[in-house]
Protein backbone atom coordinates (compact mmCIF):
# COMPACT_ATOMS: atom_id res chain seq x y z
CA UNK A 1 0.00 0.00 0.00
CA UNK A 2 1.38 3.69 -0.73
CA UNK A 3 3.16 4.71 2.47
CA UNK A 4 5.83 7.86 2.45
CA UNK A 5 7.26 6.12 5.50
CA UNK A 6 7.99 3.02 3.66
CA UNK A 7 8.93 4.80 0.90
CA UNK A 8 11.93 6.79 2.91
CA UNK A 9 12.98 4.07 4.22
CA UNK A 10 13.23 1.87 1.16
CA UNK A 11 15.12 4.97 -0.66
CA UNK A 12 17.60 5.61 1.85
CA UNK A 13 18.09 1.96 1.75
CA UNK A 14 18.97 1.98 -1.66
CA UNK A 15 20.84 4.86 -1.84
CA UNK A 16 23.75 3.83 0.79
CA UNK A 17 24.82 1.39 -1.56
CA UNK A 18 24.17 3.18 -5.15
CA UNK A 19 28.15 4.39 -4.46
CA UNK A 20 29.40 1.70 -2.14
CA UNK A 21 29.42 -2.10 -1.32
CA UNK A 22 28.34 -1.96 2.17
CA UNK A 23 24.59 -2.79 3.13
CA UNK A 24 23.16 0.01 5.62
CA UNK A 25 22.35 -1.04 8.82
CA UNK A 26 19.76 -0.47 11.17
CA UNK A 27 21.88 2.40 13.40
CA UNK A 28 23.07 4.05 10.18
CA UNK A 29 19.41 4.61 8.78
CA UNK A 30 18.42 5.66 12.05
CA UNK A 31 21.21 8.02 11.87
CA UNK A 32 20.02 9.05 7.74
CA UNK A 33 16.60 9.80 8.64
CA UNK A 34 17.44 11.58 12.02
CA UNK A 35 15.13 8.99 13.88
CA UNK A 36 15.55 6.81 17.14
CA UNK A 37 16.85 3.34 16.48
CA UNK A 38 13.68 1.55 18.23
CA UNK A 39 11.72 3.24 15.31
CA UNK A 40 14.00 2.02 12.83
CA UNK A 41 13.43 -1.22 14.53
CA UNK A 42 9.97 -1.25 14.56
CA UNK A 43 9.57 0.22 10.77
CA UNK A 44 11.95 -2.51 9.66
CA UNK A 45 9.95 -5.58 10.95
CA UNK A 46 6.69 -3.66 8.65
CA UNK A 47 9.32 -3.28 5.79
CA UNK A 48 10.07 -7.34 6.12
CA UNK A 49 6.75 -8.49 6.94
CA UNK A 50 5.51 -6.91 3.23
CA UNK A 51 8.45 -8.35 1.62
CA UNK A 52 10.19 -4.96 1.40
CA UNK A 53 13.32 -5.99 3.01
CA UNK A 54 15.58 -8.62 4.73
CA UNK A 55 16.86 -8.61 7.76
CA UNK A 56 18.44 -10.26 10.95
CA UNK A 57 18.12 -8.91 14.19
CA UNK A 58 21.30 -6.53 14.50
CA UNK A 59 22.62 -7.31 10.99
CA UNK A 60 22.30 -5.11 7.81
CA UNK A 61 19.23 -4.01 5.91
CA UNK A 62 18.84 -5.21 2.47
CA UNK A 63 16.20 -4.39 -0.55
CA UNK A 64 13.93 -7.41 -1.46
CA UNK A 65 13.35 -7.77 -5.40
CA UNK A 66 9.94 -5.85 -4.54
CA UNK A 67 11.73 -3.60 -2.29
CA UNK A 68 14.22 -2.15 -4.66
CA UNK A 69 11.22 -1.81 -7.49
CA UNK A 70 9.69 0.47 -4.93
CA UNK A 71 12.64 2.41 -4.38
CA UNK A 72 13.82 2.83 -7.71
CA UNK A 73 9.97 4.38 -8.59
CA UNK A 74 10.93 6.95 -5.24
CA UNK A 75 14.46 7.43 -6.45
CA UNK A 76 13.19 8.29 -9.51
CA UNK A 77 10.19 10.89 -8.78
CA UNK A 78 12.84 12.50 -6.39
CA UNK A 79 15.40 13.18 -8.65
CA UNK A 80 13.70 14.37 -11.59
CA UNK A 81 11.89 16.42 -9.43
CA UNK A 82 15.32 17.47 -8.41
CA UNK A 83 16.16 18.10 -11.93
CA UNK A 84 13.42 19.96 -13.02
CA UNK A 85 12.90 22.47 -10.20
CA UNK A 86 16.65 23.35 -11.03
CA UNK A 87 16.27 23.34 -15.20
CA UNK A 88 12.74 25.55 -14.96
CA UNK A 89 12.65 26.93 -11.38
CA UNK A 90 15.95 28.66 -11.25
CA UNK A 91 16.83 26.62 -7.91
CA UNK A 92 20.35 26.19 -6.98
CA UNK A 93 21.58 22.56 -6.44
CA UNK A 94 22.01 22.96 -2.70
CA UNK A 95 18.78 24.22 -2.45
CA UNK A 96 16.30 20.75 -4.24
CA UNK A 97 16.92 17.82 -1.91
CA UNK A 98 13.97 19.24 0.71
CA UNK A 99 12.03 20.38 -1.66
CA UNK A 100 11.52 17.17 -3.79
CA UNK A 101 10.98 14.95 -0.52
CA UNK A 102 8.17 16.84 -0.06
CA UNK A 103 7.22 16.92 -3.54
CA UNK A 104 7.80 13.00 -4.53
CA UNK A 105 5.09 12.02 -2.00
CA UNK A 106 2.40 14.18 -4.06
CA UNK A 107 2.47 14.45 -7.96
CA UNK A 108 1.00 12.21 -9.97
CA UNK A 109 2.54 9.28 -12.05
CA UNK A 110 1.02 11.78 -15.49
CA UNK A 111 2.60 14.72 -14.10
CA UNK A 112 5.84 13.30 -13.51
CA UNK A 113 6.03 11.46 -16.54
CA UNK A 114 5.13 15.21 -18.26
CA UNK A 115 8.43 16.20 -16.58
CA UNK A 116 10.62 13.32 -17.70
CA UNK A 117 8.76 14.15 -21.55
CA UNK A 118 9.27 17.95 -20.88
CA UNK A 119 13.29 18.16 -19.43
CA UNK A 120 14.43 15.42 -22.07
CA UNK A 121 14.39 11.87 -20.38
CA UNK A 122 17.30 13.14 -18.20
CA UNK A 123 19.97 10.67 -17.50
CA UNK A 124 21.28 12.48 -14.45
CA UNK A 125 20.16 14.79 -11.69
CA UNK A 126 22.46 18.14 -10.82
CA UNK A 127 24.71 16.34 -8.36
CA UNK A 128 25.13 13.51 -10.84
CA UNK A 129 22.75 10.53 -9.21
CA UNK A 130 21.73 8.69 -12.29
CA UNK A 131 17.37 8.83 -12.85
CA UNK A 132 15.96 5.55 -13.19
CA UNK A 133 14.15 5.31 -16.31
CA UNK A 134 10.35 4.12 -16.12
CA UNK A 135 11.05 0.38 -16.51
CA UNK A 136 14.25 1.33 -13.03
CA UNK A 137 16.91 0.84 -15.24
CA UNK A 138 19.87 3.01 -14.48
CA UNK A 139 22.83 3.71 -16.28
CA UNK A 140 26.12 4.35 -14.40
CA UNK A 141 29.93 4.39 -15.29
CA UNK A 142 32.63 3.01 -13.63
CA UNK A 143 33.54 5.34 -10.64
CA UNK A 144 35.90 6.07 -7.91
CA UNK A 145 35.70 8.33 -4.69
CA UNK A 146 37.68 11.47 -4.75
CA UNK A 147 39.46 10.31 -1.65
CA UNK A 148 40.41 6.61 -2.63
CA UNK A 149 42.01 8.66 -6.01
CA UNK A 150 45.32 8.20 -6.69
CA UNK A 151 47.56 11.51 -7.27
CA UNK A 152 47.71 11.53 -10.83
CA UNK A 153 44.41 10.21 -11.46
CA UNK A 154 42.51 12.42 -13.91
CA UNK A 155 38.71 11.87 -14.26
CA UNK A 156 35.57 13.65 -14.53
CA UNK A 157 33.03 14.72 -11.50
CA UNK A 158 30.48 11.78 -11.60
CA UNK A 159 28.63 13.19 -8.57
CA UNK A 160 28.59 15.23 -5.78
CA UNK A 161 26.70 14.58 -2.09
CA UNK A 162 23.69 16.66 -2.10
CA UNK A 163 23.92 15.45 2.24
CA UNK A 164 25.53 18.89 2.77
CA UNK A 165 24.10 22.14 1.50
CA UNK A 166 27.04 24.07 3.07
CA UNK A 167 29.64 21.90 1.25
CA UNK A 168 27.71 21.66 -1.70
CA UNK A 169 28.03 25.95 -2.09
CA UNK A 170 31.79 25.39 -0.78
CA UNK A 171 32.23 23.33 -3.90
CA UNK A 172 30.52 24.90 -6.05
CA UNK A 173 32.37 28.11 -5.44
CA UNK A 174 35.42 26.44 -5.47
CA UNK A 175 34.51 25.55 -9.47
CA UNK A 176 33.72 21.85 -8.86
CA UNK A 177 30.29 20.66 -10.46
CA UNK A 178 29.38 17.21 -12.26
CA UNK A 179 30.76 17.38 -15.54
CA UNK A 180 34.73 19.41 -14.55
CA UNK A 181 38.21 17.56 -15.50
CA UNK A 182 39.74 17.03 -12.87
CA UNK A 183 43.82 16.27 -11.85
CA UNK A 184 44.12 14.49 -8.63
CA UNK A 185 47.17 15.47 -6.47
CA UNK A 186 49.00 14.55 -3.20
CA UNK A 187 47.42 17.70 -1.78
CA UNK A 188 44.01 18.21 -3.69
CA UNK A 189 43.21 18.38 -6.71
CA UNK A 190 43.55 20.61 -10.22
CA UNK A 191 40.83 22.21 -12.30
CA UNK A 192 41.72 24.27 -15.66
CA UNK A 193 45.34 24.21 -14.94
CA UNK A 194 45.06 25.92 -11.31
CA UNK A 195 45.42 23.55 -7.96
CA UNK A 196 42.42 24.38 -6.19
CA UNK A 197 42.10 24.50 -2.55
CA UNK A 198 38.94 22.17 -1.38
CA UNK A 199 36.58 22.36 1.35
CA UNK A 200 37.06 20.22 4.52
CA UNK A 201 35.12 16.94 4.08
CA UNK A 202 35.46 17.13 -0.07
CA UNK A 203 37.29 14.68 -0.74
CA UNK A 204 34.22 12.05 1.09
CA UNK A 205 31.48 13.45 -0.98
CA UNK A 206 33.23 13.91 -5.00
CA UNK A 207 32.70 10.88 -6.90
CA UNK A 208 35.10 10.88 -10.15
CA UNK A 209 35.32 8.54 -13.13
CA UNK A 210 37.35 5.78 -12.81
Amino acid sequence: MPSPAFDDYLKTVYAHTEWQDAPITPSQLAGALGVAPSSVTEMVKKLAAAGLVSHVPYGAVRLTDAGRRRALAMVRRHRLIETWLVRDFGYAWDEVHDEAEVLEHTISDRLLEGIDERLGRPRFDPHGDAIPDAHGRVEREPFVLLADAAPGHTGRVLRVSDRDPGLLRALESAGVDVGREVAVTASGIVLDGEAVDLPAGAAEVVWLSA
